[in-house]
């Protein structure tokens, strides 16, 4: 028997390749399946059964390509209904895999198809469960991404995510091993472990979720405590892992390579949005005009979802040298299909080209030290969180997730410094600031951290687990 983790990064998710005697299960695949087919082949075995622990929202999911591309069965837990050919699981359905099972465990309360599918081994001992969006490790699923789909409250799913826990979950062995979809970074929780692997027993010792005295009141309110707004883009991607969507291979290959002269040209008949994925330095030495930064080495996809809030917009790409496929391919895994193409030869080609470019004013921390004095409006950028947790004393909360909802705040007749917590956000807030007009936002380089190590006053920390 074989179980590989197969963690992305930049999504915090986890999919999962099990095989054996030649058999193999994959659980909850990422958009571009090739890299599944490939382990197959390199194993002489065969994909046998696709398992999704639910309609996933934060990413679309590779479970009709792979189909289509194996043969193999798509297995989702009860109640779901998705448009595709697909095997709808009882609750402790029974799979066959080699010499090994996998049952399928109904869980609801994150989604009500939420499932857990528990692995035995050959001797039929329980060995691992793979819990979807259930069980993270620290913190469970959270209970309102599915209300409308559902018609039920976020207190109601909650209630059922706390029977799905204490009546499937917990009473498995201390020593089952736990392979969550998701670790600290993803939206699908409120607090959860930069571990990606753990044990029953570790959660039982260390989840607030699964306290063993721990009333069904008590419960919800607790998780249902604190949730911020999901990003925009994820009933889009429940409603593409439902209802199938196109290869990510297609439409990689439909994406063109324009010369700058003709690069502008499309931009300006097509309204596309110029996406710029570069590194925020690059980005503020020099860019299109009106065009928007998110890196491509940094939470790419949480942050497209989260800011760019049309799915179908058309986007133009200016990339690193080489990296135009796997921006698209980055793209794509949330739902954003419409890549009408990409600037040939990158930024260079544009200036080398003689095109119009802009900049973004930047200053380091202890020059903001010097300016602070003078009263000059200064804007954290960072996520409520961390901003609660310690921030420079009279700086206004201005998280990026809601920048639309406070750009009345920023002034136009003067100079005003962003700030996020290493520079990453504060860039991407400076790009579309000065895409609205304010091109007198000055990005403070390396964030907060760097602030910290001035004489910048700042409120006493407090740590977050506590707020």
């Amino acid at each position: 028997m074989k179980i590989e983790q197969i963690y992305t990064g930049c999504l915090a998710q986890g999919a999962y390749f099990i095989e054996s005697k030649g058999e193999i299960a994959i659980i909850d695949p990422l958009r571009e399946v090739q890299p599944y087919i490939d382990k197959a082949e390199n194993v002489n075995g065969k994909i046998k059964y696709i398992f999704e622990t639910h309609f996933h929202a934060d990413f679309v999911s590779g479970h009709v390509t792979l189909a289509e591309k194996t043969g193999a069965t798509i297995i989702f837990g009860p109640s779901a209904n998705p448009s595709f050919k697909a095997h709808i699981a009882k609750d402790n359905e029974v799979f066959q895999l080699g010499e090994i099972t996998i049952t399928a465990l109904h869980t609801p309360g994150h989604t009500m198809e939420s499932t857990t599918y528990l692995l035995k081994d050959k001797y039929g001992k329980d060995y691992a469960i793979f819990s979807g969006d259930t069980l993270f490790l620290g913190d469970v699923g959270r209970p309102d991404l599915a209300q409308k789909a559902a018609d039920m409250t976020q207190e109601q799913l909650a209630g059922l995510l706390y029977d799905s826990l204490r009546t499937k979950i917990m009473t498995l062995a201390d020593d089952v091993i736990v392979y969550p979809a998701h670790g600290a970074g993803s939206a699908c929780g409120k607090n959860l472990s930069k571990e990606t692997v753990g044990s029953i027993g570790d959660q039982k010792a260390t989840n607030y979720a699964l306290r063993a005295n721990m009333t069904k009141e008590e419960f919800v309110k607790e998780v249902t405590d604190g949730l911020l707004p999901p990003p925009a883009y994820f009933p889009m991607n429940v409603k593409l892992n439902k209802e199938g969507y196109e290869n990510v291979e297609n439409i990689i290959k439909e994406a063109q390579s324009f010369q700058p002269n003709v690069f502008e040209t499309v931009a300006n008949d097509t309204d596309a949005l110029i996406l710029d994925v570069r590194h925020q330095d690059d980005f503020a030495k020099g860019h299109i005009p009106k065009s928007i930064f998110i890196g491509i080495d940094g939470q790419f996809a949480p942050w497209v979802g989260a800011l760019i809030l049309d799915y179908k917009q058309p986007i133009l790409l200016v990339t690193p040298d080489g990296r135009e496929e796997e921006t698209i391919t980055r793209l794509a895994r949330v739902g954003y299909d419409n890549t009408i193409g990409y600037l040939k030869g990158g930024f260079d080609a544009w200036k080398k080209a003689g095109m119009e470019y802009d900049t973004v004013s930047t200053i380091d921390a202890h020059v903001l030290e010097e300016k602070i004095k003078e009263n000059v409006p200064v804007f954290d950028v960072r996520k409520p969180g961390e901003y609660a947790s310690e921030h420079i004393v009279d700086v206004p909360s201005t998280p990026l997730d809601f920048l639309n909802e406070h750009l009345s705040e920023f002034p136009k007749e003067k100079d005003f410094y962003v700030h996020c917590a290493g520079g990453y956000r504060s860039m991407i807030a400076a790009s579309i600031l000065k895409a609205r007009g304010y091109h007198n936002v000055i990005d403070v380089k390396g964030g907060y951290a760097a602030i910290k190590q001035t004489e910048i006053k700042r409120t006493t920390y407090v740590c977050p687990s506590t707020l």
